[in-house]
């Protein structure tokens, strides 16, 4: 099982590697992903590169240099992380805390996993994302720097981040926050953000913020994740309970057959590849040995494997590489030269007219094969 899942996931890598990855303005020692496949001139030239997406490239190497470790797939862990140091021209950080958050947990892993050396990148982002916090403006960290919208996918990587990196407290006290603000009691899932200044959208916080309600599956990933890691690393039964309940609502209310549905470009091209991948870590590490932990680790593998089987069925095959759909529950749509191109508005990655076109749809594939590994090689069937 785990052998099927291995060269799937190859499969997937050589696809993003064929396609995507190139040297950074043909300077040696790098690599970075065009945003897009076909691409127009400015995308090729890496005039537009979309930062969070090129650290879940780095994530997708992370897992197969794991899944079979090789020099070169280890030295492509270091021309990635160096191409996006330089790319983003100011250095490692941005103003937007979410963006660093993703980076900050693919170098985490690059160095922890694989010995690469990101000592520095990961010690900036995480004073950033330390000192975002700020309870006395209603969060949580916010979403950007001086904005008012405290959510869920800042607050999800970065205290997975600081669990990691050894900052506990802190990760518990941002998953608190998240338990307590922006889970909807009637779904049991994790809602998008507040709004602590009070406009534009529905539904208010006891502390008197403005709920946004929109439910995105890399929010319940998020927190997944790090009520998983907290779970393994303070024990404490609220956050092997909050798993229990998550998986379940995640498997009841955003899965059809245990596939994950929905899905786009753009942006949203990357929401269900998070999800896949924090419920394979649920899968292969939740502690405990209850009914209620088993079953939460059982629930997860098998919509990691199920979304896997019918993301491999419904790809295409183009060149003698897969192209993964959208929407893994249909089938892939093969996007021409003419297609009109993802664009980037308030802070977003709005997705192309055929969103397979888009890198983040394809990473997301990539991302949800190598899931699909670790659940098969954790022993899932």
């Amino acid at each position: 099982m785990a052998e099927k899942w291995a060269q799937r996931a190859d499969a997937a890598e050589g696809a993003v590697l064929a396609r995507h990855v190139r040297r950074l303005w043909a300077l040696p020692g790098t690599s970075l992903g065009v945003v897009a496949w076909p691409p127009v001139r400015r995308e090729r030239l890496f005039f537009k590169w979309h930062y969070w997406w090129q650290a879940h490239l780095l994530d997708c190497a992370v897992d197969a240099a794991g899944r079979e470790p090789t020099a070169k797939r280890r030295r492509r862990l270091t021309k990635i992380a160096r191409a996006h140091r330089i790319r983003n021209i100011t250095g490692w950080t941005n103003n937007y805390y979410d963006d660093m958050a993703w980076l900050g947990l693919a170098l985490e892993r690059a160095q922890r996993v694989h010995g690469v050396d990101n000592r520095t990148g990961i010690g900036k982002i995480e004073m950033e994302l330390f000192d975002a916090w700020a309870p006395e403006a209603g969060g949580g960290i916010p979403w950007r720097k001086g904005d008012d919208f405290f959510n869920t996918p800042a607050n999800g990587p970065a205290s997975i981040l600081l669990a990691r990196t050894g900052r506990l407290w802190r990760a518990q006290a941002m998953a608190d926050w998240m338990d307590a603000t922006l889970k909807d009691p009637q779904t049991g899932l994790i809602l998008d953000g507040v709004r602590t200044g009070g406009s534009g959208a529905r539904g208010t916080t006891p502390g008197g913020g403005v709920l946004d309600r929109a439910i995105y599956s890399y929010c319940q990933g998020v927190v997944l994740g790090v009520e998983t890691e907290l779970a393994v690393r303070l024990g404490a039964p609220r956050h092997s309970e909050r798993v229990h309940a998550l998986v379940a609502a995640v498997e009841d209310q955003l899965c059809r057959d245990s596939v994950i549905v929905g899905g786009g470009g753009g942006d949203g091209g990357l929401f269900d590849g998070i999800l896949a991948r924090n419920l394979a870590l649920v899968a292969a590490t939740l502690p405990g040995d209850s009914d209620e932990d088993e079953a939460a680790r059982s629930r997860a593998a098998s919509i990691v494997l199920a979304s896997a089987e019918a993301a491999w069925e419904n790809r295409l095959e183009v060149e003698d590489h897969p192209l993964f759909g959208a929407a893994w529950e249909t089938e892939a749509r093969l996007p021409g030269a003419g297609s009109s191109i993802a664009t980037f508005s308030g802070g977003t990655v709005r997705s192309s007219a055929v969103p397979e076109r888009d890198f983040a749809v394809q990473l997301s594939g990539w991302m949800l094969m190598e899931a699909a590994y670790v659940v098969a090689d954790a022993g899932f069937r």
